[in-house]
């Protein structure tokens, strides 16, 4: 298909990303330009180049790979996925410091200004979504089921609230880079018991929710205004821990829950969102998290799901839907 739009998707990932692999294959065989680049390769192997002022209203300039050129002006859309960090190891310390800080608000502030595209998903919008409080109380005003669940540094009150639900989870807040002996680890969702909790607690903020009897989990992907929703079967409580254990079925979302999905991405300005759902036996779906850079391309081959498409329509499509 020939495209007399030559305006090209920006892929903002690092060089490892399968994912984004497939989605940049699906343009090329449409025609549709694509400019890939890691902005963490600044300044080594991109360059930026940006003006605004003198009748000039929007950003102008130019972003340069050692294989592409693209104007500021000329993006249709851009998929941000995960870039890596910059870095300035020729630098000390401060120096280095002072380099990222102008790298990140100089080269990303030009980033998320650039005119008339479309952010898949937007980096502001995804730092926000980012804060689990802020996506389990915007979960609630849409209209999800959740399980009750603490934030807190009180020992007292995790103990309490261990007591009061029996069976609850611990999970972290964030996942930063741990690393043991050189590799890095996870931190595993996992069941707490009250004589586990001790005043080590009061050292930094812990989430803790109560344990769902579930039959199975389920992710669901929202790209634009499709729903792609799969039933995970696993038998464990975290699912991640050993997908080769999963057995994955097309399910379709429930009304109420479609609604909230779609109130959810509203309230944070997302156009994508891959969610989290523990099934109960009797049909509830609870709401986990919602990760808005989360993955999706391991379920297409086992399930037929046109995921892949449907985020290449929307890329293809930008602004001009």
């Amino acid at each position: 298909m020939t495209h007399a739009d030559a305006r090209p998707v920006a892929v903002v990932t690092n060089d490892d990303d399968p994912t984004a692999d497939f989605v940049i294959a699906e343009l090329h065989g449409r025609g549709v330009p694509v400019v890939r680049f890691d902005s963490g390769h600044f300044p080594a192997t991109l360059t930026c180049s940006a003006h605004i002022g003198g009748g000039t209203t929007q950003w102008r300039g130019s972003l340069a790979t050692p294989t592409r050129v693209s104007q500021l002006d000329g993006v249709r859309a851009l998929y941000y996925r995960r870039p890596s960090g910059f870095a300035f190891p020729h630098l000390d310390d401060q120096d280095a410091r002072f380099a990222a800080a102008q790298a990140r608000y100089g080269l990303g502030g030009v980033l998320v200004s650039l005119p008339d595209c479309l952010y898949v998903n937007h980096p502001h919008r995804i730092g926000d979504a980012e804060y689990k409080p802020a996506g389990l109380a915007a979960a609630a005003e849409a209209g999800f089921v959740l399980p009750p669940t603490l934030i807190t540094n009180r020992p007292d009150d995790a103990r309490a609230f261990v007591k009061e639900h029996g069976a609850v989870i611990y999970k972290p807040l964030a996942t930063p880079l741990y690393l043991v002996d050189g590799q890095a680890q996870t931190v595993r969702v996992d069941e707490v018991t009250e004589d586990e909790i001790d005043d080590g607690v009061a050292g930094t903020m812990h989430l803790l929710q109560a344990r769902v009897d579930k039959v199975a989990d389920v992710r669901v992907t929202v790209i634009g205004e499709q729903v792609f929703a799969v039933r995970i079967d696993s038998g464990l409580l975290d699912w991640r821990t050993d997908y080769t254990t999963h057995t994955y079925t097309p399910v379709a979302a429930p009304a109420d829950v479609e609604r909230a999905l779609f109130a959810y991405l509203r309230h944070f300005g997302l156009v994508f969102g891959s969610f989290d759902f523990t099934l109960s036996d009797d049909g509830t779906w609870t709401f986990i998290e919602c990760n808005p850079s989360g993955q999706w391309a391991w379920m297409e081959p086992p399930t037929g799901l046109p995921m892949t498409a449907a985020l290449a329509d929307l890329l293809e499509r930008g602004n001009h839907s």
